[in-house]
C-alpha cells in the first residue's frame, strides 16, 4: 500500500519516462522527444496552470482536439510519432492501475505517402570523397566522419559517440556502442576509413591532442565531444564543396544500404550492419533498386 502510495504522488509523465529509460532502454533523443509531447499535451489539457491534469479524465474526444491541434504546426509523420506516444503513455498508466481505461487505443495513424529513401549516386560519392589537398585536424575529422556515415552506414549519433577504444584499425573494425536501441554491434570499415583515421591519429598526435582510450575521435574546436547536431553541416559542406545538392547525414547511410545492395550484399547482412530490429525496416533499400533498375532499363532497353 506504501509503495502504491508512494506511485500515486510521483508524476505519471516522469515514472512514463523513468520506466522507458529503465526497462525499455530508450536512448535519450528518444526521452527528450516523449517528454516534450507529453509536456504539450500537459498545457493544452491543464485548466489550471498551476494544478496537474486529472489523467483519468482525459477522453478519446480530448486527445482528438489536441491532435487536431497539433497538425496545423507538424506534418503527418510528426503527427504519427505523436499518437503512437500517446498510446504509450496511456497504456503504462492503464498498466499501472492510474487510469481505468486508454483513451488513445482507437486513435488512428495519419496515412504517410509511400517515399523511397533519398541516397546518393556511386559516381557522385566519388567527386565527395576525393582526396583533399591538404590536412589540418579539422579537414581530417570530418573526412573520418564522412567515410564512417557511408562506409559503415553509421547514424550520426554512432559516429559521434565513438571513442578511440571503439576502432581497431588494423582489423577494420568498429565498435559501436548503445546505438538506437541502446544495443551495442560490431561493424566493418572500409579501408579509406581504416587509413582516413589513422591520418586523424597521427594529427592528433602532432597537435599534442589527449588520444586516451576514453578520448572522443570526433572533437570540436574546444576539444569536446562533437554533437549530432554539427554533423549535418559537414555533410551540407562536403556536398557543396563537391558541386552537389546538399543532403543530411542519413542520405549517406541510406546510400550505404542501397550500394550494397546493388552490389549483391543479401539483406540480412544489410540488416546487422545498420543494426536495424527489423527486416522490414531494411527491406524499403529493394524498392530504391527495383526504381534503378526500371530506370536503367528505361534508358537502355531497345523496346523499353
Amino acid at each position: 500500500m506504501a509503495a502504491r502510495a508512494q506511485r500515486a504522488k510521483e508524476d505519471p509523465i516522469a515514472a512514463y519516462l523513468r520506466e522507458l529509460e529503465v526497462q525499455q532502454r530508450a536512448s535519450p533523443h528518444t526521452l527528450r522527444a516523449y517528454r516534450r509531447e507529453l509536456g504539450r499535451l500537459r498545457d493544452a489539457l491543464a485548466e489550471d496552470p498551476a494544478k496537474d491534469v486529472d489523467w483519468t479524465a482525459v477522453t478519446s474526444d480530448d486527445l482528438r482536439r489536441f491532435l487536431s491541434a497539433r497538425g496545423k504546426d507538424v506534418g503527418r509523420r510528426s503527427l504519427g510519432r505523436t499518437v503512437s506516444v500517446l498510446r504509450s503513455f496511456f497504456s503504462h498508466l492503464r498498466r499501472t492501475g492510474e487510469a481505468e481505461q486508454n483513451p488513445a487505443s482507437g486513435l488512428g495513424l495519419p496515412r504517410f505517402p509511400h517515399t523511397l529513401p533519398r541516397f546518393v549516386s556511386e559516381k557522385e560519392l566519388e567527386r565527395v570523397f576525393e582526396p583533399p589537398a591538404a590536412l589540418d585536424a579539422t579537414s581530417a575529422r570530418d573526412r573520418v566522419l564522412l567515410e564512417l556515415l557511408y562506409g559503415s552506414g553509421l547514424r550520426a549519433s554512432e559516429a559521434v559517440g565513438l571513442d578511440w577504444r571503439d576502432v581497431a584499425t588494423a582489423d577494420r573494425r568498429l565498435h559501436v556502442r548503445s546505438g538506437k536501441g541502446n544495443k551495442d554491434r560490431i561493424v566493418p570499415m572500409s579501408r579509406a576509413a581504416a587509413s582516413a583515421l589513422a591520418d586523424l591519429a597521427q594529427i592528433q598526435r602532432t597537435t599534442g591532442g589527449d588520444r586516451g582510450a576514453a578520448t572522443p575521435i570526433f572533437r570540436n574546436q574546444h576539444g569536446g565531444r562533437l554533437s549530432v547536431r554539427s554533423v549535418g553541416p559537414i555533410v551540407a559542406a562536403a556536398m557543396e564543396a563537391a558541386g552537389l545538392a546538399p543532403v543530411n547525414p542519413h542520405a549517406l547511410r541510406h546510400s550505404c544500404a542501397t550500394h550494397l545492395l546493388d552490389h549483391g550484399a543479401d539483406l540480412r547482412s544489410i540488416q546487422d550492419l545498420l543494426g536495424h530490429a527489423s527486416l522490414s525496416t531494411t527491406q524499403r533499400y529493394t524498392h530504391v533498386s527495383l526504381a534503378q533498375l526500371r530506370s536503367v532499363h528505361r534508358r537502355f532497353h531497345p523496346r523499353s
